[in-house]
């Protein structure tokens, strides 16, 4: 079974968070919410509390497959100020480790350098921080172990990419029958 962290800050985008969790679980993918804010209590850009399963100093993340970053404005903002998480992501970029992004989460790639050379969206608006991008604009852009999306309304296709790489096209499409999208 693969293993996935996603990062929760004060001011994530609740789909964004959620839909993914939901798909990534539903295709049993263990998912683990990290809060990087010191306690287990993290707020969404909406106001909708979120309990994380555990914090980012209590987690070694050797056994990831894949770490994934809801967007928010805010959210990205304290995500990006997080130093720990950001040479986490490099490291796991360079181990050829999934590492997805989606609405303006993306710009904490292209802050780390890790976008250079590679297709990938973002949230409009946000792309002048995706250094060394291309920025294609498209709803999900896969290039190599780099996932992004566009915003909240592809949550769900952001999702499914990120089980198309972990566990396949025909889980994805049963999930899809099954979830009735």
């Amino acid at each position: 079974m693969s293993k996935v962290y996603l990062f929760l800050a004060d001011g994530f985008e609740t789909v964004e968070a959620l839909a993914p969790a939901d798909v990534m679980r539903r295709a049993g993918i263990e998912v683990v919410t990290v809060s990087i804010m010191g306690r287990r209590n993290v707020v969404s850009a909406q106001n909708v509390p979120v309990v994380a399963d555990a914090l980012y100093e209590d987690i070694c993340f050797c056994d990831a497959d894949g770490l994934v970053l809801p967007g928010g404005g805010t959210g990205t903002d304290n995500l990006s100020a997080h130093e720990p998480l950001r040479a986490l992501l490099v490291k796991a970029h360079a181990e050829g480790k999934l590492v997805a992004a989606i609405c303006a989460a993306p710009m904490v790639f292209g802050r780390i350098g890790i976008l250079k050379g590679r297709k990938a969206t973002c949230y409009p608006g946000c792309e002048g921080d995706l250094f060394g991008a291309e920025y294609t604009a498209a709803p999900v852009e896969k290039d190599g172990n780099i996932i992004t999306g566009c915003g909240p309304g592809v949550s769900f296709d952001f999702g499914f990419a990120i089980v198309e790489r972990l566990c396949g096209g025909d889980v994805v499409g049963t999930l899809r029958s099954q979830m009735q999208f």
